[in-house]
Parts: structure tokens; sequence; C-alpha cells
């Protein structure tokens, strides 16, 4: 028996597809291990929901919503999800793929079949944290998505950072910064504060953080443009 890919549909959202009205579907697992991660059920878990009856609730909200959010854990860890995105496609709904880029054949499939619209890549970390950071020797994976990203112009795509300062510094934000203005990379880049609550451990049970970042100094010595949320 095929297991239940998705964890959870989140049947509404205004914020994780710029400029659409979408849900978001939760793909369960996950080929990384990030210890600042709030959502260690989808990634450690089984999925729950099965392919028809997300169809079946894509099928009931045609009209009322614009986009698919595939989120995870890690979509591209499916091997189903090309497949999907076609039928979801199909329905007339936009595609975003959130993705870690530890897949980049499976990013290079949804591009050349035309089924994604937007892409949201998470960098983890520069290649001497990258390990430290997601427990994984993979940097070379991602720096392909990266590369084959910065390529296209077909589909937008924004480049994101989720900072503990107990793991990342000003100086890997801005390494990944300048690395990111070599690859010409024409975007802004995300640099998100981690989520931190005490009544829903991480992936990595992290305290609390013990600074914030000094925005100020990345702002004035970042060669692309930044967004802090």
């Amino acid at each position: 028996m095929m297991r239940a890919p998705f964890h959870a549909i989140t049947p509404f959202t205004m914020l994780d597809f710029p400029g659409l009205c979408a849900c978001i579907v939760w793909v369960a697992g996950c080929n990384m291990r990030c210890g600042y991660c709030h959502n260690p059920q989808i990634v450690l878990g089984k999925g729950t929901i099965g392919e028809e009856e997300a169809i079946d609730f894509l099928r009931g909200r045609v009209g009322l919503l614009d986009g698919v959010v595939f989120s995870g854990g890690e979509a591209t860890t499916w091997p189903g999800l090309a497949g999907f995105a076609a039928r979801v496609k199909a329905m007339g709904y936009a595609v975003k793929l959130d993705t870690n880029g530890l897949r980049p054949d499976v990013v290079a499939q949804l591009l050349d079949r035309r089924l994604v619209d937007r892409i949201a890549l998470d960098h983890k970390a520069p290649p001497a944290r990258f390990r430290q950071v997601t427990a994984t020797g993979a940097y070379r994976q991602f720096s392909k998505t990266l590369d084959l990203l910065c390529a296209q112009e077909q589909v937008p795509f924004e480049v994101r950072t989720t900072v503990n300062t107990g793991l990342l510094d000003e100086d890997n934000i801005l390494e990944i910064a300048h690395d990111l203005a070599a690859r010409r990379y024409r975007g802004a880049y995300a640099v998100q504060r981690v989520v931190i609550d005490k009544d829903r451990p991480t992936l990595g049970h992290l305290a609390a953080e013990a600074r914030s970042l000094d925005v100020a100094r990345l702002m004035s010595e970042s060669p692309i443009e930044l967004v802090f949320r």
C-alpha cells in the first residue's frame, strides 16, 4: 500500500503565496534535520492524508482559492510531487514550492514541465556551517539548485534564511549575501527570525536566542537587498 504523502492541509493563507489566496499542502518527511525546525511532527511523522483526499479538497476550493503551496517537511522528497502538481495545475491553480534545494533534479523537472509558478528556496547556511545547521553534508546539491534557479527567468523565486544566532551570525549572513550577488541573484534576500515557543519544542530542543542580529550592520554591508521578517 502506498503511504499517504501529506501531513496536513492549511485551508487558507494570504501570506505564503504573494498576491494570491492559497492553501498549504504539507508533505510529510524531510532530508534535513535542522535543530530550529518548528515542524518536527511533519519532519519525523508519517502522512495521514492521501492524494485523492487532497484532490477532493482542492476540487471544493476551485474558484475560491488561487494557488497551492507545497511545503513540509520537504516536498521534493516525495516521488509523486510532479505528477500531483500536474493534477493541481490542470485544475487551474497556481503552484508554489517551498524547498531546501537538496533535490535539484526534482526542481529541474518542475521547471521543465512548467508545473511551478513560484519558488521559495531556503538557504540554510554557508558551506562551513551547512552540516552543523542541517545535519547533512549536501551543500553541493543545494548549490546546484541555487545555480539552476539563478540561471532561469521563467519562475520568480526568493532566497530566505532562518536565523538562530546560536548557529549563524552576521558574518555568515553577509557571506551568503555576497555569494548570492556573485551568482547574479536578482531578488531580495529574506532573513527570518527563528520561531522559539516553549510550548512547541523545536526539532533540536533549542533554547531561546541569547541575542538578536545586528540589523543595522547587515543593511549597511550587504551587497544585495535584505528583507527582515
